[in-house]
Formats: C-alpha cells, structure tokens, sequence
C-alpha cells in the first residue's frame, strides 16, 4: 500500500488518529516507536528546529521538502502528513507543491488559505485570502493530485482554512464547505473558539475533519475521546514534542555551564542512546558485507 492508501484506510475506520508533530527524521521515528499510526511534519516545529524562527512565512519550501524526505524515510510505515502551507504562492504554484510533496512520500499535504506570508495559526496577525480565490487554490490542489495519481504518485488534500479568527466562524464553515465540493479529502477548520463550533464544523462537514490540539492556544484541548465523540477523525499535536525537547535541551545545556547548580534533566545512557539512533540494527546489518 502506498502512504496515501494507508491513510485512506486509517481515515475510514471510526476511530481518531492522534498525530505528533514531527520536526525532523528522528522525532519522526519516534513517533512510530510510540506506536503512532501518523504523524504530521509541522511547519512550526520545522522552521522551528531548522531555522530557529517563527513559523512566520519564513522556511522556503525546498527545506520544508528536505526535511520531509527525511521524516518519510525514518517514519517506517507510518504515513506523514506534510504542511504545505499557502502552497507558496497562488493556484499553481499550489499544483507544483502537492506534486513536490507527492514525490517526496508524503500521505496528505495540508494547503491553507492564509495571505502570505502565513503565520502560525493560534498567534497573532494573520490574514486570509478572499473566499473565492481560496476555493480555487484547493481546487488546483484537488486537479494536481488527480494528474499525479494518474501518473503513479497518490497523495491526498488536506484543505485548511483560517478564517474563524479574521472573518468569524460561518465564513470559515463556508470555506470548508467550498472544499467539500472541489472535493478536498480532510477538512481542517483551524482555530474554532468553543466546543460548540467543533461539534458543528464535524456535524456539517461530510468529510474526516482534524482538530490542532495547541495547550494555551484558542481551541478548547480535549481528551481523545471526546474529540472523537464530536466526529474528529485525527487529531495533530503539532508542537508538543518541540516544547518538550526546547524545556529540556535548556535544563540541560545551562547544567553544564561552569559552576552550574542547574540539575541535568532526564536522559538515556550511552546504550540506550546508541539503541534510540540505531546503532545495534546497524552493527547486525554490517556483518553481513564483512570480508573476514
């Protein structure tokens, strides 16, 4: 099964997919060692990790695709869901970013309708382009996946708007609406402001919907199993793990300073690092091509 296909499968059972959200080719095969069935390669996380800036339009979309390659190819069979952002630039460009995404092994690639440069969606100042023109953006999404499937490469459309927080939540609705009928595959209505507007987006939309579960962000974070109850077929965690690793790397760094009283964090041994990046597989595969 392809990538694609695998998420296909996923998204038709009644269950919600929680996803990670991955930076790099080792979280993501973390996230498959957690036993996550897939995962999402955050632009905040990426541009995050391989800038170190704001998730601000800033990351060009060859770095975006290296970094996807790398999560593709360390996730294992787990398919990945790639942020496309605005498709960097207008409804063709759109068409060559899903293809490039496609070719890279992605499951799904995620176009929004923010006015570039984007920002990230639970912070401030951004804009969003016109309806229309939004529509049309996933519309050259939806021919672009069509044109590759024909030619070998499946890839699915994950249609995101943000307009709840610019033009309130019946323009966005109506905006999902919209690519339901260009027929975008999964609808993400980025930033609803109460349980209310989650269940209604996930009554309304014919189609698997995502929650971002962003701690301290404008979407209310509820358990799995609610958000499933609600109708939620995956659920992205996009900067949990970067939180988690930035708090660590800062304890541990500041506790090797000259003098530091700063306690070391939690941390593997030597062994059990050598195991997380894969040493010991490597050792057994290395006898094989031995000449003694």
């Amino acid at each position: 099964m392809t990538a694609a296909e695998r998420l296909r499968t996923l998204l038709a059972e009644p269950v919600l997919r929680t996803m990670p959200g991955v930076f790099d080719a080792l979280s993501a095969k973390l996230a498959c060692e957690a036993g996550h069935k897939v995962a999402f390669m955050s632009g905040f996380a990426v541009s995050a990790a391989r800038l170190g800036m704001p998730d601000a339009g800033l990351i060009s979309m060859s770095e975006m695709l290296d970094t996807l390659r790398g999560c593709v190819a360390a996730a294992g069979d787990i398919p990945v869901i790639g942020d496309g952002d605005t498709g960097w630039g207008n409804a063709l460009n759109v068409q060559r970013t899903v293809g490039e995404y496609a070719r890279a092994g992605a499951a799904a690639v995620m176009i929004e309708d923010q006015v570039s440069p984007k920002k990230c969606g639970h912070t401030k100042g951004k804009l969003v382009i016109p309806r229309a023109e939004a529509k049309v953006k996933i519309r050259a999404a939806v021919e672009a996946r069509e044109t590759l499937r024909a030619a070998g490469h499946d890839v699915l459309v994950l249609a995101r708007t943000d307009a709840r927080a610019v033009n309130g939540f019946d323009d966005a609705l109506a905006r999902c609406n919209d690519f339901v009928d260009e027929g975008a595959d999964i609808i993400f209505l980025e930033a609803p402001e109460s349980v209310e507007e989650m269940k209604r987006f996930c009554r309304t939309i014919p189609r698997p919907c995502m929650a971002n579960m962003v701690f301290e962000g404008k979407t209310p974070v509820l358990p799995a199993a609610e958000l499933q109850e609600i109708g939620y077929r995956l659920a992205v965690y996009p900067v949990a793990g970067l939180t988690a690793v930035i708090a660590a790397l800062r304890q541990s760094y500041a506790s090797v300073l000259p003098g530091s009283k700063v306690a070391q964090p939690p941390h593997l041994t030597f062994p059990e690092l050598q195991e997380a990046v894969g040493f010991p597989a490597y050792w057994e595969r290395e006898k094989r091509f031995a000449t003694e």
